[in-house]
């Protein structure tokens, strides 16, 4: 049986993506061609998940409410961003949809580093390296990816919205 050595940011990544599929069956090989990442990553990725007790047995389910409540509590203490110098990249955060839709336009702009980016704001590290160039296939995986960095960065009011439409999000969510 393998330890838990603690979560790791792809980890998150994972999560979120099983959460997008919905109700389509996926394979191990499907998320790693999906995110750019190994599958052996994914496998070891899946096995840290469900030794937290994020998802089953099986690797297969994401449970919900632990997933929402790491999110929610610790996300912002076990992978800290701040935000750094101005450059061009991809919206998140609070930048980027759903979220932007309640924030007024004088707050800042951040960003996911990226050459494709079409937008100037402060840099946000994304949890993996491969976000910037992964989400634009999949509308709900990039939400779900906004909220998680709104809730890493994101101020009190900033914060709630992001939970609100993170618990629409998963609420609708068809596994």
């Amino acid at each position: 049986m393998k330890k838990h050595n603690g979560m790791r940011p792809q980890d998150i990544i994972i999560l979120l993506k099983v959460i997008s599929f919905g109700e389509t069956h996926w394979r191990n090989f499907d998320l790693a061609n999906t995110l750019k990442i190994s599958p052996s990553e994914i496998s070891e990725a899946l096995n840290r998940c469900r030794i937290a007790g994020l998802v089953d047995e099986k690797r297969r389910k994401v449970h919900i409410n632990s997933f929402k409540e790491f999110l929610i509590y610790g996300l912002k203490y076990v992978f800290p961003v701040e935000p750094g110098s101005v450059v061009r990249g991809i919206p998140t955060a609070h930048s980027a949809p759903p979220v932007n839709e309640y924030i007024t336009s004088g707050s800042e702009i951040y960003v996911w580093p990226c050459a494709k980016g079409d937008q100037k704001g402060q840099s946000i590290e994304p949890l993996y390296k491969t976000v910037p160039y992964v989400i634009s296939e999949d509308k709900l995986f990039y939400e779900l990816l906004a909220i998680t960095d709104t809730l890493r960065v994101g101020r009190v009011r900033e914060s709630k919205i992001a939970i609100d439409e993170l618990e629409k999000r998963l609420n609708n969510a068809r596994f």
